[in-house]
């Protein structure tokens, strides 16, 4: 770790989750100084508890997180590949199938521990010499003129830069602070989520399961185990969590797939309400959003960190052209490039996204033929279900992100 410096930073970050510390990395590595605000203690940061959630990466993120050396840091056995993800609707047998089979790609993706994708970011970010991490650090005010922008800390500290970053979760009080409002969108549901084991190996098959009442996924695991992910109406988390590992097993067992065998619990369960956020604006001067301060999903498409690491890409990259420019990195100009390119790539999954959880989440009869029409109409009409599946593998495998990733200036 770089000790502590007495003068101010090129850039100022405020969050130490994934999405910052990815971000500290790209710009330290882009010849920037940064400085990292987390208000959280240092222990939690340097071993972070196991939480229950399973990051799917498309290729364009390992991509990112390779040249960030994120991934190096991740242990050997950390990422479980996802080859194949199937839909089942209701008590329906048919299912609608998304393979890397035929792409010419070894898998759709890879499942990675939350906590470990912490841990290595960490670890990478304090590997750099541009980058100070500082713990236990709560931003309370910002103040932003024409030559720099500033911080101050609830112990009295300020702290100026060039530019502000905003990593400070989907409901991020320094966006709140620079005066840019959020679309909102609760899901009045949450997710209960546990991994468990079961006698048959998953193959590598993600099943995503809507049920009538609540959504199961099973997620695939290495060592024949899976993340059982159940989205429920929110009054009905406690009762999920209330369960005996036995319980909450045989609820799993009647929902999954027969294919996996008998199914027990291997881990204690988690919740986590279901909360989509858009910012109004991803940028002003001296300022600007990353991560799920920017764009917060809902974790059924699995774009979350994937948009956050997209986003760190074009952002580090833009700043750096913007300085062998000789152009203010800080400018309103240099950051609405950025803005706009992160609006255009992650808006439209954003809204589908929410279309598609309310259709297959709407107990109402009218929802359940339209959702089966639209399965198979995409598993069994071609050319419709060659173009459907043919544009949800490539979000699923990052593919069209990557022309934005490299957007010509």
């Amino acid at each position: 770790m770089t000790p502590p410096s007495n003068s101010d930073p090129d850039i100022l970050v405020v969050g130490a989750g994934p999405a910052g510390l990815a971000l500290s990395c790209a710009l330290a590595d882009a010849g920037f100084t940064v400085r990292v605000l987390e208000q959280a203690a240092r222990p939690s940061l340097e071993n972070p508890a196991e939480d229950g959630r399973e990051i799917a990466l498309t290729h364009r993120a390992r991509d990112v997180m390779e040249r960030l050396g994120l991934w190096e840091r991740l242990p050997a056995d950390a990422a479980s590949p996802l080859r194949e993800a199937r839909v089942l609707d209701g008590n329906s047998p048919a299912a609608l199938r998304f393979a890397s089979h035929g792409t010419g790609l070894e898998a759709l993706g890879w499942l990675v521990p939350n906590h470990l994708i912490r841990a290595a970011a960490l670890s990478a970010a304090e590997s750099r010499r541009g980058v100070e991490v500082l713990c236990d650090t709560r931003a309370t005010a910002l103040a932003i003129d024409a030559t720099s922008a500033r911080v101050t800390l609830a112990d009295g500290r300020e702290i100026g830069a060039r530019l502000v970053v905003a990593a400070d979760s989907r409901f991020s009080q320094l966006r709140r602070m620079a005066g840019i409002g959020a679309s909102v969108h609760d899901f009045a549901r949450s997710v209960v989520v546990g991994r468990v084991a079961h006698e048959h190996d998953s193959q590598a098959i993600a099943w995503e399961c809507f049920r009538y009442g609540n959504t199961l996924a099973m997620l695939p695991l290495n060592g024949r185990q899976s993340s059982a992910v159940i989205t429920v109406a929110s009054d009905h988390a406690p009762e999920w969590l209330a369960l005996s590992d036995d319980g909450f097993a045989a609820r799993v067992q009647a929902q999954a797939p027969a294919a996996f065998g008998r199914i027990t619990a291997a881990g204690p369960r988690h919740h986590y309400p279901l909360v989509g956020v858009y910012a109004h604006r991803f940028s002003g001067p001296r300022f600007a959003l990353v991560g799920d301060a920017a764009v917060g999903m809902h974790p059924v498409t699995a774009h979350g960190y994937n948009f956050g690491l997209y986003g760190v890409e074009v952002l580090s990259r833009e700043l750096a052209a913007a300085r062998a420019a000789a152009r203010d990195i800080g400018h309103a100009d240099v950051l609405s490039r950025y803005a706009d390119l992160h609006r255009r790539a992650t808006l439209p999954t954003y809204l589908g996204t929410n279309a598609l959880v309310k259709l297959f989440t709407d107990e109402h009869a009218p929802a359940k033929v339209a959702r089966r029409v639209l399965l198979s109409a995409a598993e069994r009409l071609p050319p419709f279900s060659t173009a459907v599946k043919a544009a949800i593998t490539r979000q699923l495998t990052g593919a069209t992100g990557r022309a934005y990733g490299s957007a010509q200036r």
